[in-house]
């Protein structure tokens, strides 16, 4: 029980809450799409996270909540998470929770070699193994003759690369913004870019019957990223990251419970290994770090 005392135990707790509420987002999204329209569901995702962090935050930062040093980057990172839940919407209309999570979850490793050629990451050849992996675990999970094997599989793929610069420039702004910044200029963003885009799909019957489900995917998706944000400012991302993964078992878990659906033998060693290999990666990670620690102090 000591160890969920300190700043790390608690910054895991809240990263497994977090993917807790990413999967029952996904799960909730998947259900929702097929009762209202799904553009004006992406459009009150980001209306609801854009005035519920003013409502929380506006309080405490006052002014500063508005500040930031890099407005360019920060409508940029909006503009490539609002494509992420665009394709993880659409996507899930299409395809099961669990296998759709799993393809998902390749967007750390995806983002590693991003980093290696944008930003001049050195890479080491283990971790390039490890995405090789990671790769080979898609391709079983989306296999022809598979269970998910269709067109649909273009809207993962998208999201994975945009999420995958995403995690480049947030890595990008890190130590520049305040976190809370980033999160209400995120919602801002999105709320904007849809608000001329819904007039389109905009249906006030949709809006009045089914609420509730409007409500809990704002809430799903502004209470997940919080808690990601609270998290890593408890621990390090190399403590962290390897507990993102499980958001497969809680996305798989919830597939079942709500749609009665489970992967293939071939599909869950697909997810196995994806789910590996972004251990791994996460582990390497550890343990670079460690040894360049050690090599200050040594120095």
């Amino acid at each position: 029980m000591a160890f969920w005392r300190t700043q790390h135990g608690a910054g895991v707790a809240l990263i497994v809450l977090a993917t807790l509420a990413f999967a029952m987002l996904d799960t909730a999204t998947k259900y929702a799409v097929t009762l209202v329209p799904v553009l004006m569901l992406l459009w009150f995702r980001y209306v609801f996270q854009a005035l519920l962090t003013f409502a929380l935050r506006f309080p405490v930062q006052r002014r500063s909540l508005f500040s930031t040093p890099n407005p360019r980057f920060q409508t940029l990172r909006g503009v490539l998470l609002l494509i992420t839940s665009a394709c993880s919407f659409f996507g899930l209309r299409y395809l099961p929770v669990g296998e759709f999570t799993a393809m998902v979850m390749l967007s750390p490793l995806v983002a590693t070699a991003m980093a290696a050629w944008v930003l001049k990451d050195h890479v080491s050849p283990r971790r390039w193994l490890l995405m090789a992996s990671g790769l080979v675990g898609v391709l079983l999970v989306v296999r022809p003759g598979g269970q998910v094997f269709s067109w649909a599989l273009l809207f993962p793929v998208l999201l994975v690369v945009s999420y995958g610069w995403f995690q480049v420039l947030t890595s990008r702004l890190s130590g520049e913004e305040n976190p809370y910044t980033t999160h209400f200029y995120t919602g801002l963003v999105g709320a904007v870019v849809m608000s001329p885009i819904v007039v389109f799909s905009w249906r006030s019957a949709a809006l009045l019957s089914y609420w509730p489900w409007f409500v809990l995917v704002g809430f799903l998706g502004t209470f997940g990223h919080l808690m990601l944000i609270r998290a890593y400012a408890r621990a390090s991302a190399p403590v962290l990251t390897p507990y993102l993964y499980s958001q497969i078992a809680f996305a798989t878990l919830a597939g079942w419970l709500a749609f009665a659906h489970v992967p293939d033998a071939l599909a869950w060693i697909g997810i196995a290994i994806i789910a590996a290999s972004g251990v791994g990666n996460a582990l390497l990670s550890a343990h670079e770090l460690a040894k360049l620690r050690r090599a200050d102090l040594a120095a």
